[in-house]
């Protein structure tokens, strides 16, 4: 049993005390996991640093690893890279029982009890969602730390019980990017700025920046984060990974810090398309915590590896949304590669497939307006869950951040909580009507007219622009991203590496409709297989001027 009681440690305790320990040690240049598994009497693993969850798998199997030594190795890693060397900032606090963890995890393995594809596999978790140990759980704001929730989210349970370790918690854009129209995404009040492990002065995206910079670093063997609107796929694109955004109730929210009930997902983000289709079947299922699952009923997998195929793209009808590009020149022509891959992979392209329905969504100003309904309404019911000692309303946590000014609202404000603290009820007619806009142009007239009309498995758009500058003073300086008409409707993406420019990872999103995910699982290990993009990151200081 991984049942852990709640302790008070102190924020960060862990990290510090191991970065003192090491403080001797010189960082130079990249620290593989083999090479960490040497310094913790590992021994000699070859290959660890990009290795698979398969491969991982049959070292464990074969008896070459163990869940323990590899615990050791990413720790040792986290502390080299994370909180020295670098400096990555991507992890906001390591599991106190992740070696212990490990080793109930080969004691089963060697009773012939794996559990499965993620047995003994080191994992991080998004810090807005709930684990009842001794971890924090957050959402990066100091508002929560003094409380706990009462339970674990249930896609970590169901990690959990997958046979999975939690390595710890993943720092992220505070509240997920939903406090400030100001921010600088990948800082919160609790850990503050991850940087992109490519170019270490650049951004890692958000809200899920932790998330993506820990795997693409190599931290973890993969992680999970969230998304409402670009949260997964914007900082896997950044971070050079793969991040699968599901359908809205293929997995459960229950448990996870929210933003909006209608738009909300849980998701994985790892190094390949094989890696997310493992964690993606152990997070689906129906959940009577969350209402919204009842609609994967049919519609879910318990291993989507299944759907894995190197020729994937052939004989596929793949859309281009020329509407959803533009983002810079480098972009661009990444895209433009990308799309003669696909064709040459054997795909018919179907160019252009406009989803002209997308200007309208954004000038209507619908998502927003639901979005700030929504949250005020659903953190409300979040925090009610939450140990004594919890603020309860947003009210409260607006009060906090005014009082604790100094450490909160140093470098951007709270207009959005504000905003979402100024809306009514969700039995307003304004909240209808903008929930039934958004949801008209982006099913309806939206994607499912797109892929309706042209007989598409999928419509294809770059992911976003190579990572800007971070920028605490100014926030962001976001230049555009595809992910916008499928966040209102609910409907899956994934988004994985493309091309590099300047030496800055760009990724490109294949979208397709409800539940969909096998589709393009198909689709993007088939683009994977055709192009082999990704590579492991260089830690650079900044671009050479």
């Amino acid at each position: 049993m991984d049942a852990e009681h709640p302790l008070d440690p102190s924020r960060r305790s862990f990290l510090a005390k191991g970065a003192m320990a090491a403080a001797g040690a010189a960082w130079a240049g990249k620290v593989g996991v083999a090479e960490a598994a040497d310094r913790t009497g590992g021994g000699p693993h070859q290959g660890l640093e990009e290795a698979t969850i398969a491969e991982l798998q049959a070292q464990m199997q074969s008896g070459q690893l163990t869940a323990r030594r590899l615990t050791s190795a990413y720790l040792q890693r986290i502390r080299q890279l994370d909180r020295l060397g670098p400096q990555l900032n991507s992890i906001l606090t390591i599991n106190p029982r992740a070696l212990e963890i490990a080793e109930q995890r080969d004691a089963e393995r060697r009773a012939g009890k794996a559990r499965g594809p993620l047995h003994g596999i080191p994992i991080v978790l998004k810090d807005n969602i709930d684990t009842f140990d001794r971890m924090h759980s957050t959402a990066g704001s100091l508002a929560l730390v003094d409380s706990k929730p009462l339970r674990d989210a249930t896609v970590a349970r169901r990690l959990r019980r997958a046979g999975a370790i939690i390595l710890g918690k993943s720092n992220l854009s505070e509240w997920a990017n939903f406090r400030s129209t100001q921010s600088s995404s990948g800082w919160s009040g609790v850990a503050g700025q991850t940087r992109n492990p490519y170019v270490l002065d650049r951004n890692p995206c958000g809200s899920s920046s932790g998330s993506g910079t820990a795997v693409s670093a190599n931290l973890a063997a993969a992680s999970l984060g969230t998304e409402t609107d670009g949260s997964i796929v914007c900082p896997a694109s950044a971070t050079g990974i793969v991040g699968i955004k599901p359908t809205v109730g293929l997995t459960s929210r229950a448990g996870v810090i929210p933003i909006s009930h209608s738009q909300d997902t849980v998701g994985p983000m790892c190094r390949t398309v094989a890696d997310a289709a493992v964690m993606l079947g152990a997070l689906t299922g129906v959940d009577p915590r969350d209402p919204a699952t009842r609609a994967s009923r049919g519609h879910r997998h318990r291993d989507y590896t299944q759907f894995l195929d190197p020729d994937g793209l052939h004989g596929a009808r793949i859309g281009v949304a020329r509407n959803l590009t533009g983002f810079s020149p480098e972009t661009d022509e990444i895209f433009e590669a990308a799309v003669t891959a696909i064709r040459r992979a054997g795909a018919t392209v179907v160019d252009p497939a406009n989803l002209d329905s997308a200007a309208e969504l954004d000038a209507s100003g619908a998502e927003f307006e639901v979005l700030l309904y929504e949250f005020k309404t659903d953190i409300r019911r979040y925090l009610a869950t939450r140990s004594a000692g919890s603020p309860r309303t947003l009210g409260d946590l607006i009060r906090f951040n005014e009082a604790n000014a100094d450490r909160e609202l140093r470098w951007f404000g709270q207009e959005i909580f504000e905003l979402a603290q100024a809306k009514g009820p969700l039995t307003d007619p304004a909240y209808r009507q903008a929930l039934r806009t958004g949801r008209r142009l982006a099913r309806e007239e939206g994607l499912d007219k797109v892929l309706g009309e042209h007989n598409l498995d999928a419509i294809v758009a770059p992911t976003g622009s190579p990572a800007w500058p971070t920028d605490l003073v100014n926030g962001d300086h976001f230049l555009g991203g595809s992910s916008s008409v499928a966040a209102v409707a609910g409907y899956p993406l994934i988004s994985m590496p493309a091309g590099f420019a300047f030496g800055l990872p760009v990724g490109i999103t294949f979208m397709g409709g409800a539940f969909a995910e096998p589709t393009l699982i198909r689709l993007a290990s088939g683009f994977e297989s055709a192009t082999g993009i990704r590579r492991a990151p260089d830690y650079e200081p900044t671009l050479a001027y």
